[in-house]
């Protein structure tokens, strides 16, 4: 679904992504890890076309991404849930999952499924997205992105400053969507715990590159956690 490679990315002078290639597969959760400040939100900005890839490439199923715009890669079936949520504050919960269907026909409905992951969601309908808890606002991004039905959905960690109850909630909605099969998931992930229990596939990243890769299931055989401690 998702194929990065050779990908390189300066800011400045600094070489900010160097190198990096990886796949991303349908009905399976890649789990990116890393410590601050090593590249993780600048690839996936590259990704959404946010910053350009200076080179490499960016393929996307059959078609090659890499020079095109965000919404073409928002058309094409990607969903983005950036770090900090970034809802619309102003709006209501419905208006917020609404934006999401922006790439769709005016008359699409937002998908019920995402009441059923997201129950709080329904019952907040009517509220404004900057009135919600972290974790409701968490949430709504998450549901707003599922509304276009991606074929790729990124997070960009998601339980960053968020309750251990909703936590929970989010790690059983990510792993009901990867059982699908309908899309890919690429997870963005500092808390090793929740990406160690969802990932199919593990990157870890490390100055911009990535140095160990393999199966989610021998993430703690590999060393892992040690590579993201302090």
């Amino acid at each position: 679904m998702l194929k990065v490679e050779n990908l390189n990315q300066y800011y400045g002078g600094s070489h900010i992504l160097r190198g990096l290639s990886f796949t991303a597969e349908p009905g399976k959760v890649t789990t990116l890890l890393g410590r601050n400040g090593v590249g993780k939100t600048t690839l996936l900005k590259c990704l959404m076309g946010l910053v350009p890839a200076q080179s490499g490439s960016i393929r996307f199923g059959e078609a090659d991404i890499t020079r095109a715009a965000s919404y073409v890669r928002v058309q094409a079936g990607i969903g983005y849930v950036p770090q900090g949520r970034e809802i619309f504050p102003r709006l209501s919960v419905e208006e917020n999952l609404l934006m999401g269907l922006a790439t769709q026909s005016g008359r699409t409905p937002i998908p019920p499924r995402i009441f059923e992951m997201f129950p709080v969601l329904k019952q907040m309908l009517g509220r404004r997205g900057g009135d919600l808890s972290g974790g409701q606002q968490q949430q709504l991004a998450i549901g707003r992105a599922l509304a276009m039905g991606p074929k790729l959905l990124i997070l960009d960690e998601p339980t960053e400053g968020i309750q251990p109850s909703i936590i929970k909630d989010i790690e059983r909605a990510i792993r009901a969507l990867a059982e699908t099969g309908e899309m890919a998931i690429l997870l963005v992930e500092q808390y090793y715990d929740f990406a160690r229990s969802l990932a199919d596939h593990y990157l870890v990243m490390e100055r911009g590159e990535i140095i160990r890769e393999g199966k989610g299931s021998e993430m703690e055989a590999d060393g892992v956690r040690a590579l993201l401690s302090v």
